[in-house]
């Protein structure tokens, strides 16, 4: 592994532009705005621990102003009431407002999350795509005409819900607001959404952006601040019809408590540790080479990361020795640097988090075989680092890490393994390499997760869901699934 640290020096025009700017205000009603309070807080770059700059820390009478706005846009007939091939050409001018700004989002998402420059570049390009997606469904969301009496004309309408709560996380923050955004914007709904207070940076350009697309005032606004204030007024305010959450487990079930007296509609994304399953007629360079990229993909902070490597017993040795070498190859180091393949870790909190599961997991009898320390001496850097001897009742197998930590277990067949993978409270995501494609399938159909892959892993498409079974969530993102969680049914009886 190999570090190099000269950050920032690479960043372009426009990006010291947004950087130069150092206080980043909230964005309600159109309009880039100071918290009522005037409070800020500080956003790190977690790869140098400097401060890249202050941000206005919206508080409950900030959420209060947000929703008025959000709710006055939607009652106004420029947004529920437009036809819905303009409500998809506001998407499609931020998609290509997004393309054209992609260098400086990527930058931005860099600086503020240590996640490699490569990768975010990807991301945004792929999310380009989540907009278009939903931009073609703005025109066809559709009602039905029931069968009835001939006296009567029976029919439903699918109706947006209203004003909607996003709140964001740190781990992909580009991304998730524009999962949010988009399947609640094509179904004519408003938004309030806060970003993490980790990451807030590429939701305040993307605010930007929507400005200068000229979005109609109060659909769209953007509001950072701490979950425990700003999140919290959002759960509980009355005139927010839906709250979608993406974050931890436990967070996810304060949420889901905190909505009761509104009963809002709530979708949550949460937790996972999810099984990667390796069977011993698997293509072995394919399923090792994809599985520690499954752990260590963002530095291992992602919610549906393969953390742990189920491999049959009759090639476990070999598989831990070639996992093991080709972590020990990673390059870990400075996010800029187009051959940097891991960052740092979003905060010294993640870090000493992380950090305690190497001593946790050694206590329990798992051994370490590459990494297992911090990484350098500036920066919330670990290194990548794989256990075997894991039994899958040890707490690094059982506790989500969310950090770049791959547990190895073995399994003897396919009753072993599918035992072993569901024996968690989680069910998000699950990976499976064979090439006996009828095993693969009664694998993928006895995995209790809401996605599972068949020879590959991570790979997503806006056509289909995206959510989780058990302590994972409830609800889904993208699909036929995200319109009827951004609408309502209403049915209508006419009597001639």
């Amino acid at each position: 592994m190999s570090k190099e640290t000269s950050i920032g020096e690479r960043i372009g025009a426009e990006t010291k532009r947004f950087l130069a700017k150092k206080n980043q205000l909230l964005f309600i009603n159109g309009k880039f705005v100071p918290a009522k309070s005037g409070k800020t807080f500080d956003t790190i770059n977690p790869a140098t621990e400097e401060i890249l700059g202050s941000v206005a820390e919206a508080g409950a009478e900030d959420v209060d102003e947000a929703v008025k706005a959000a709710r006055k846009a939607f009652e106004a007939p420029t947004w529920s009431g437009i036809n819905p091939h303009e409500r998809a050409r506001y998407l499609l001018k931020l998609a290509d407002a997004i393309a054209a700004n992609a260098d400086t989002i990527a930058e931005i998402e860099t600086l503020d999350t240590g996640v490699p420059l490569s990768i975010n570049k990807a991301n945004v390009i792929g999310n380009i795509n989540v907009l278009q997606y939903y931009a073609g469904w703005c025109s066809k969301i559709y009602g039905k005409t029931n069968p009835s009496a001939d006296d009567v004309f029976n029919y439903t309408r699918r109706e947006p819900l209203g004003v909607c709560g996003q709140i964001t996380p740190w781990n992909a923050p580009f991304n998730m607001v524009i999962w949010k955004i988009a399947p609640a914007l094509a179904c004519g709904n408003t938004v309030v959404l806060k970003p993490a207070e980790n990451t807030p940076l590429s939701a305040i350009k993307i605010a930007e952006l929507i400005q200068e697309v000229g979005f109609p005032e109060g659909v769209v606004n953007i509001i950072p601040g701490m979950g425990s204030v700003a999140g919290s007024a959002m759960t509980t305010h009355p005139d927010i019809n839906k709250i979608a959450f993406t974050g931890s487990t436990n967070v996810g079930k304060g949420i889901l408590s905190g909505s009761v007296d509104t009963l809002k509609k709530i979708t949550l994304e949460l937790g996972g540790k999810s099984p990667n399953i390796i069977f011993s007629d698997a293509d072995l360079d394919k399923a090792i080479t994809t599985a520690v990229n499954g752990f260590t993909l963002l530095s291992g902070q992602a919610c549906i990361a393969g953390t742990r490597v189920f491999v049959q017993d009759n090639i476990y040795d070999e598989v831990v020795k070639r996992i093991s070498q080709k972590v020990s190859e990673l390059i870990v180091g400075d996010p800029f640097n187009s051959t940097t393949q891991l960052g740092p870790l979003i905060s010294e909190k993640q870090f000493k988090q992380v950090s305690s599961y190497f001593d946790i997991g050694k206590k329990d009898g798992a051994k370490i075989t590459v990494g297992g320390k911090r990484f350098g001496d500036k920066g919330y850097y670990v290194e990548p680092t794989v256990f075997t001897n894991v039994d899958n009742q040890m707490r690094i197998a059982k506790e989500e890490i969310f950090g770049p930590v791959g547990s190895i277990i073995s399994f003897k067949d396919e009753n072993d393994v599918i035992a072993q993978a569901n024996n968690t409270p989680y069910g998000l995501a699950a990976g499976v390499w064979t090439k006996d494609i009828s095993r693969g399938h009664r694998i993928a159909h006895a995995i209790k997760s809401g996605m599972v892959w068949i020879n590959s892993y991570f790979d997503y498409d806006p056509i289909s869901p995206f959510g989780g079974y058990k302590q994972s969530g409830m609800g889904r993102e993208f699909g036929e699934e995200s319109i009827d969680a951004y609408t309502q049914i209403k049915s209508i009886f006419l009597r001639y």
